[in-house]
């Protein structure tokens, strides 16, 4: 029977985790710190690890690479409740087998037991690179808490050690070359040049020069030598934005740069490497424009050998309030202006957006903010998109707060008739009452209902619990 140890110091994840594991046919040893694991090690024989990274005294990484050195070809899952590429890049470039962001589905963790355990292919990770100097005050390339950010610091801290080309997809405003540059940052070649170009924002005719570079004389206006891109990231990332927007005849040249890894200036004879790593982005669906004949299919799969896809913003409105925060602190260091903070209901308006331009949108509307709203806090009313209080105001003089009203009416009536504890019940009929509109109101998808309120889906999950333990109405 395989045996799997657990490494955490709360108790709750280890018995979890454990139980789940004993159910699927492992045998479990867990330890509250890495200390205890690794002085056992040396004599025991475990067929994988799950540790989280932040526990006291010896850290998960820590323990990696102790345990790399004890018993090397252990696999190591390392858990963590703090995902971000950083984290992610460091545990993989330690040897880490996988990566499991906080809270987990058991049933993941435990599919992961058994890759671990049957030796499963964990070939996608590249040889180990060192860690690239970053300053400590440098602000974070990519936020968010949400499932689908969470998994894509886990994919993103995977294949950055890699030297495979990356595609990355995505709509306009989400953060393609954050994520080239993340790759780059946390890269063998993290050392080297990063160097874009969009592709769709160059003339054709001066785009091949773009790329390439080109001789003095080569063409009219050619009056010196050019170094083209791959030239200008030689031992780095060339991020080529909207891959897409690339004219056929050019895209011929790329793919035999990109099959022989060299290339000629335009007008040269030397030949030059390309020693370079390709980092693609786009927004249009290049499979489809490859059966149109818009797009070559043999480039695709040349650029496409590991594909990040991008979430718009909509399907992660959990990281809204994270992202507004952060925008409106840079921005007011940017303008040199007081912080704006954020008001409750203007977050949850901004929960509540669509956000059809993504994080650009809401990037460039706390810009707007830092300067146009005149006191300390952003109100729904400095949104855009929200009516003013004077457009939405109740006609005919009602307070607009006849709920409130009749909640202060049902707990006197509670009291009067010496009614035990009448708060608790109240509280559980606000509650159901309140949970029942968000499910109606999303077709009864949970996780978006828990983000229309503000909630988190375990907490939606456990009130909806326990509001049919007591009997509230069906969800």
């Amino acid at each position: 029977m395989p045996e799997i140890w657990i490494l955490d110091d709360d108790r709750s994840i280890r018995f979890v985790l454990a139980e789940a594991l004993r159910e699927a046919g492992f045998m479990v040893r867990d330890f509250d710190n890495a200390r205890s694991a690794l002085h056992v090690l040396p004599h025991a024989a475990p067929d994988a690890v799950f540790t989280d990274i932040r526990m006291p005294g010896v850290d998960g990484l820590g323990f990696l690479d102790a345990a790399s050195k004890a018993r090397p070809g252990l696999r190591v899952v390392v858990m963590s409740a703090y995902t971000d590429v950083a984290s992610t890049s460091a545990a993989f470039r330690g040897g880490a087998f996988d990566y499991l962001a906080k809270p987990f589905d058991l049933d993941h963790a435990v599919a992961t037991a058994r890759r671990a355990v049957s030796g499963g292919d964990d070939a996608s990770r590249g040889p180990s690179a060192p860690e690239p100097a970053v300053s400590p005050g440098e602000e974070p390339e990519l936020i968010g808490e949400s499932p689908a950010m969470r998994e894509l610091f886990r994919v993103v801290g995977r294949v950055a050690g890699t030297r495979l080309n990356v595609l990355v997809t995505g709509d306009t405003g989400t953060g393609k070359e954050l994520v080239a540059r993340a790759l780059h940052r946390h890269s063998p070649r993290a050392h080297g040049p990063f160097v874009a170009l969009n592709t769709a924002a160059v003339p054709s005719d001066l785009l091949e020069s773009e790329l390439f570079g080109h001789e003095a004389g080569a063409f009219t206006g050619a009056s010196k030598r050019h170094a083209g891109r791959f030239e200008q990231a030689a031992g780095g990332t060339l991020f080529l934005d909207e891959i897409g927007d690339m004219p056929l005849a050019l895209q011929t040249r790329l793919l035999r740069v990109l099959a022989a890894g060299e290339y000629y200036r335009v007008g040269g004879r030397e030949l030059l490497r390309a020693d370079v790593r390709i980092v693609a982005a786009t927004h249009r669906d290049l499979a489809r424009m490859a059966v149109e004949g818009s797009f070559r299919e043999d480039l695709l799969h040349r650029l496409d050998v590991v594909r990040i896809a991008l979430p718009p913003l909509s399907r992660r409105r959990e990281d809204v309030p994270a992202l507004a925060r952060h925008f409106l602190a840079r921005a007011a260091a940017e303008a040199g202006l007081p912080g704006k903070r954020l008001g409750a209901e203007a977050s949850a308006a901004m929960l509540a957006h669509d956000w059809p331009g993504n994080v650009r949108e809401l990037e460039n509307l706390c810009r707007r903010l830092s300067v146009l709203v005149p006191g300390p806090q952003v109100e729904p009313g400095d949104l855009p998109w929200v009516a003013t209080p004077a457009a939405s105001a109740p006609a005919d003089g009602a307070s607009g707060h006849d709920w409130i009203d009749g909640v202060r009416r049902a707990g006197a009536e509670a009291l009067a008739r010496g009614e035990a504890m009448p708060y608790a019940r109240l509280k559980r009929e606000f509650d159901a009452a309140v949970l029942a509109a968000a499910l109606e109101h999303t077709d009864g998808h949970r996780s978006l209902a828990a983000v229309r309120l503000g909630l988190g889906r375990n907490t939606i999950t456990r009130k909806l619990g326990s509001s049919r333990r007591r009997g509230g109405p069906p969800t």
